[in-house]
């Protein structure tokens, strides 16, 4: 009979793509474990990220608009959410492993700092050896997040793969990543371009007669008619691909080229739009500060960052603290350090 893991495992080989990446051909974890009697590797890797304190504070960290005032707007786990949403129906359509996929979607932006992208601007711009979001990504699941083996939550190297090469629109990715990897870095484009745009429209920085008719007339002038274009055509594209003996992931030429034009749009217009640069300022005033500042009171860090700092440097202690805050914790956190407070307790 075996286990309901191996039967799962089975039922892969014989639904699953011949392409698609099998949990039973998986390279493994750095720390060789137990199979699990239900789940599969990847279903444990997805697992384990949904209940860490990384994925968790993505409740509370910037997409776009720092302190929107507004339930409505995208922060970075909802982006996430819709990151998992549309990489799923993609793999599904492609006939790949979705558990793989899910895990990939789900971890891909735990490194993310405050912020949104101000923040890893910062850190880069401050940090010997520079920040990028997809590696810190990887350096929490692998050096931050602590499990049963102790620190680093020992995922298979398919999702850390797919973690670690999930960011760029262009470059190709098909020599080193996963089908399933690389259909979770279109998807990441997908979702962000759109639901940004979505957001950015409630908040009256946009209306969608400034966005170029040359892109709206190739993807869609609504919201989900855009998704559904996007996911369509890089179904079909990626059949194409396959069916030719390329095994890459892929959108169209002119699709691919009307969604490169409106995200140029969206970086000239708003994430380096007046609005969004008002905030961006204050923003980078505030990580700045808190990084000066414990590189210069390094004794005030947690005992767990100062740890590494001690063993890693303090850069990296400081590096690592900052960039796990949420916007909000990164906001309290400077103003207990700068603003006055009274020891005269009023009566």
């Amino acid at each position: 009979m075996g286990t309901i893991c191996e039967k799962l495992q089975r039922m892969e080989e014989d639904y699953l793509a011949s392409y698609a990446q099998k949990s039973s051909q998986s390279k493994g974890r750095a720390i060789p474990e137990e199979p699990d009697s239900i789940r599969t590797c990847f279903m444990r890797d997805r697992d384990r990220i949904i209940h860490s304190k990384s994925f968790r504070r993505l409740k509370h960290k910037t997409q776009v608009y720092i302190s929107p005032g507004n339930d409505h707007y995208r922060t970075r786990l909802t982006h996430t959410l819709e990151v998992s949403q549309i990489s799923r129906t993609i793999g599904r359509a492609l006939g790949l492993n979705t558990d793989l996929i899910e895990a990939i979607a789900l971890g891909h932006d735990v490194g993310h700092t405050p912020f949104s992208h101000t923040g890893e601007e910062v850190l880069n711009k401050l940090l010997s050896g520079g920040f990028r979001h997809n590696e810190n990504s990887v350096r929490v699941l692998t050096h931050i997040e602590q499990g049963k083996q102790g620190i680093g939550l020992n995922l298979s190297r398919e999702t850390l793969t797919g973690i670690l090469h999930h960011s760029g629109l262009e470059k190709d990715d098909s020599g080193y990543n996963t089908l399933e990897g690389q259909v979770v870095r279109y998807a990441d484009k997908i979702a962000y371009i759109q639901h940004d745009i979505d957001d950015s429209i409630r908040a009256g920085v946009l209306q969608i007669t400034d966005i170029p008719k040359e892109y709206l007339e190739v993807l869609g002038f609504g919201h989900s008619e855009r998704i559904s274009t996007l996911v369509q055509d890089l179904v079909q594209n990626s059949r194409k691909n396959i069916r030719c003996g390329q095994y890459k992931i892929s959108l169209s030429p002119s699709i691919q080229s009307a969604l490169h034009g409106l995200r140029e749009f969206m970086f000239a217009t708003v994430y380096l739009g007046p609005l969004c640069l008002a905030e961006r300022q204050r923003a980078i005033y505030v990580v700045e500060f808190l990084f000066n500042h414990y590189l210069q009171n390094y004794e005030q860090l947690p005992d767990f960052y100062l740890k590494i700092a001690q063993e890693e440097g303090l850069e990296r202690g400081v590096a690592d603290y900052i960039s796990g805050m949420t916007d909000n914790y990164c906001t309290m956190t400077f103003k207990n350090l700068v603003m006055p407070r009274s020891s005269v307790q009023l009566k």
